[in-house]
């Protein structure tokens, strides 16, 4: 996708070495951080029936994975352009599908917390027969359907395009190697922006409903739906930051225009506000606002032995 444009071959050429050097080692402590925090709430999902059992810990320790493996894959682009290390065209193109499939199945399962909070709030009769363990793994398999169909698009237009000899071609991978007319690149723009309108509209309704329903609810309920529309306002900023990651790049076309240096330092911006930031919300979403998983982390972080945690939780 768009948005991981850190693999161009420009994003570390500053001045100095030690910018350089000192860009990659944050973008490595960062990305390391955040792959041990995953790891760890991995864990302790496996590690408890209800959230083996859960729609929602399902969704969320996807997304945990998904994110994960991302990032890794982001990591291994990195390098290579830090380390300027060229591969052939066809050895990229996978590399780069995989990606832009894990890029937007993070959206496509957020967008299915939402709507899991809504027919938890707003349907509380049927949530039990919604949100079985059948229906989740159901909708995880349309999710990577759906997403996967947007590469397998630009595949067929790819190859049907692509002249032999540009296979051989050696480069730094990136997902722009797929787009190689402008009339592609606009028709994936378009197919982006009515995504995320769709999102758009589905969180618009979800809010509109769990408020409603916090208005009209007491006692416990209020609660509950209370804190169902800060999950959905902290999903909405994840949404928001992967809106912004995709039109990133239209913002350094023209920043490049303008002078170079300053196009590099804001490319470098944009992956750590947009990039990495939109995956640390994950685990603030559930992983610490959570009672019980925040209960289930505080008791194996403390190697179960801290009294006051329970492991019945």
């Amino acid at each position: 996708s768009s948005q991981y444009n850190l693999s161009t071959e420009n994003i570390f050429w500053t001045t100095s070495v030690t910018v350089q050097q000192l860009k990659m080692v944050i973008i490595q402590k960062l990305i390391a951080i955040f792959l041990c925090v995953n790891c760890f709430m991995l864990f302790t999902f496996f590690k408890k029936e209800v959230f083996r059992t859960t729609t929602r810990y399902i969704l969320f320790a996807h997304t945990l994975l998904n994110d994960s493996v991302l990032l890794l894959f982001t990591d291994l682009v990195a390098l290579q352009v830090y380390l300027n290390i060229l591969i052939p065209v066809e050895f990229c193109i996978l590399l780069c599908m995989i990606m832009e499939i894990l890029s937007r199945t993070t959206r496509f399962v957020i967008t299915a917390m939402c709507l899991e909070r809504y027919v938890a709030i707003c349907l509380p009769l049927r949530h039990a027969d919604i949100s079985t363990l059948r229906t989740t793994l159901a909708g995880i398999l349309f999710i990577w359907a759906l997403s996967s169909l947007y590469v397998i698009i630009d595949l067929f237009i790819f190859t049907a395009i692509a002249p032999p000899s540009y296979y051989a071609e050696e480069t730094f991978c990136r997902y722009e190697i797929l787009l190689l007319t402008e009339w592609h690149t606009y028709m994936r723009a378009i197919l982006s922006n009515l995504e995320f309108a769709v999102i758009g509209i589905i969180l618009v309704f979800c809010y509109i409903k769990i408020t409603t329903a916090a208005k009209a609810a007491s006692g416990d309920n209020k609660k509950s739906s209370s804190k169902a529309q800060k999950t959905l306002l902290l999903h909405t900023m994840q949404l928001l930051l992967c809106l912004i990651e995709m039109l990133c790049p239209f913002v350094e076309i023209v920043v490049q225009e303008i002078d170079f240096q300053i196009f590099v330092n804001v490319r470098y911006f944009h992956f750590i506000a947009f990039t990495l930031a939109s995956r640390c919300l994950n685990p603030l979403v559930y992983g610490l606002r959570d009672e019980f998983f925040f209960a289930a982390l505080k008791y194996y972080a403390c190697f179960r032995l801290k009294k006051t945690v329970s492991p019945h939780f």
